[in-house]
C-alpha cells in the first residue's frame, strides 16, 4: 500500500495532477496518429516544443514497449562511434519493420531518432563509448515477431560497425518513409477572455521583444524536437601552461557566449572527460603547451561556434589578456 501511495504522490497536488492529465492526453493523441507509415520518432519530432525532453522517452517506452510490444536490442557501446547517418540508406530499405533508436547521451539525456532518415540519425552526433543505445523494432498494430527481433539485433550490430548479412524478407513490407513535417511551436496558454483583458499589456510587451533571428546553418542537422550537440571542436594550448589567466579568459568568453545565447550550453572536455569546473584545468597543472582541450555546444538553434572556437584559441594563447580588460563583473560583448 505504501508503494502505491508513493507512486501516486505526483497526483497529490493540483500542479502535479494537471501535469499528469496533460501528459496522458498528449500520449493518447499521439497513439491516434500512429500508422504503418508514421514512425513514432517522427511524430515526437513534429510535436516540437509542445513536448518536454522529459516526456519523450516516457511516451516512447509506454507506446512501443508496453502497448505495441516492440522487440528491443540494447548495448553499452564498446567503442566510440562517429557519424552513423550513412546507415539510413540501408535501414530505409527495411520495409518489413518499423524502427526507432534511442541513445542515452551522457550530457543531453535521451535522444530519439528514426534510423530510416539520414538527418534524424545525424542528429545523434558522435556516439560515446560505454553509453547505452537501444533499438526498437516492431510492426505497429501487428504483433512483433522473430523478424522484428532479428532486425533490432542487426541494426544494433550495424551501428557498432559489425558487418551483417541482411535477410531478404526485411526488404518486403509496408513500413516506408514519408516526408517529415515541420515541428509545432508551443502554443500560448491564454483563454480568449484573458486575451481581451490583457490586449494592451500584451501589445506593449510584444513591442519590447526583439525579432527572432533565423537559425544559422550548422554542420550536423538538428533534431526538431529539442537539443542536439555539435561535433567536438579542438583548441590547442599555445601557452607554456594553461594557467589561471587562461582560465579566467575562457570563463569570460563562455560567459559572453551564454549571455548572447542563453538557451545554449557549452561543454568542455579534456582527455575524453567532461570538465564541470574550468578552474580544474589550471589546478591539475597537466594542461601544457600543445595539449588539446575540446568543446561542444548543445541546444536548438546553434550559432557562432566558429567564432567561439577562435576566441577560445586566443584565450589559450599568450594573447589571453585581451579578454581580461574591464571590471570582473562586466560581460564582454564578443558575439
Amino acid at each position: 500500500m505504501a508503494q502505491i501511495a508513493g507512486s501516486l504522490d505526483v497526483l497529490s497536488t493540483r500542479t502535479g495532477f494537471n501535469t499528469a492529465v496533460r501528459h496522458i492526453k498528449k500520449t493518447l493523441s499521439i497513439i491516434d496518429t500512429l500508422s504503418a507509415n508514421k514512425n513514432l520518432a517522427d511524430i515526437l519530432d513534429e510535436e516540437g516544443e509542445e513536448l518536454s525532453n522529459e516526456q519523450r522517452p516516457v511516451i516512447l517506452r509506454m507506446i512501443l514497449a508496453d502497448k505495441l510490444g516492440y522487440k528491443t536490442a540494447s548495448a553499452n557501446l564498446a567503442d566510440a562511434v562517429e557519424d552513423i547517418s550513412a546507415l539510413a540508406e540501408e535501414f530505409e530499405r527495411w520495409k518489413a519493420v518499423d524502427l526507432v533508436i534511442t541513445y542515452y547521451h551522457p550530457d543531453m539525456g535521451v535522444l530519439i531518432a528514426n534510423p530510416k532518415r539520414k538527418e534524424s540519425l545525424a542528429s545523434l552526433g558522435n556516439l560515446k563509448k560505454h553509453e547505452l543505445l537501444v533499438v526498437f523494432a516492431g510492426k505497429m498494430g501487428k504483433p512483433a515477431d522473430e523478424l522484428c527481433e532479428k532486425a533490432a539485433n542487426l541494426a544494433l550490430a550495424m551501428v557498432q560497425g559489425i558487418k551483417a548479412k541482411i535477410p531478404e524478407e526485411l526488404y518486403k513490407g509496408e513500413f516506408s518513409v514519408k516526408p517529415a513535417k515541420a515541428a509545432k511551436q508551443a502554443a500560448p496558454k491564454k483563454t480568449a477572455e484573458k486575451a481581451v483583458k490583457t490586449r494592451k499589456v500584451a501589445k506593449e510587451k510584444a513591442e519590447q521583444v526583439p525579432a527572432k533571428v533565423a537559425p544559422a546553418l550548422t554542420p550536423v542537422p538538428a533534431q526538431k524536437t529539442g537539443m542536439r550537440m555539435t561535433p567536438m571542436y579542438s583548441v590547442v594550448v599555445q601557452n607554456e601552461l594553461f594557467h589561471n589567466g587562461n582560465v579566467e579568459a575562457w570563463k569570460r568568453i563562455i560567459d559572453s557566449y551564454k549571455t548572447k545565447y542563453p538557451e545554449l550550453e557549452v561543454y568542455i572536455y579534456y582527455e575524453g572527460e567532461r570538465i564541470i569546473n574550468i578552474n580544474s584545468l589550471f589546478k591539475w597543472g597537466k594542461v601544457k603547451h600543445g595539449s588539446t582541450i575540446q568543446f561542444a555546444v548543445a541546444g536548438k538553434d546553434i550559432k557562432d561556434v566558429a567564432k567561439l572556437q577562435r576566441y577560445l584559441m586566443q584565450g589559450a594563447s599568450p594573447q589571453f589578456e585581451a579578454f581580461l580588460k574591464g571590471p570582473v563583473s562586466t560581460v564582454l560583448k564578443l558575439f
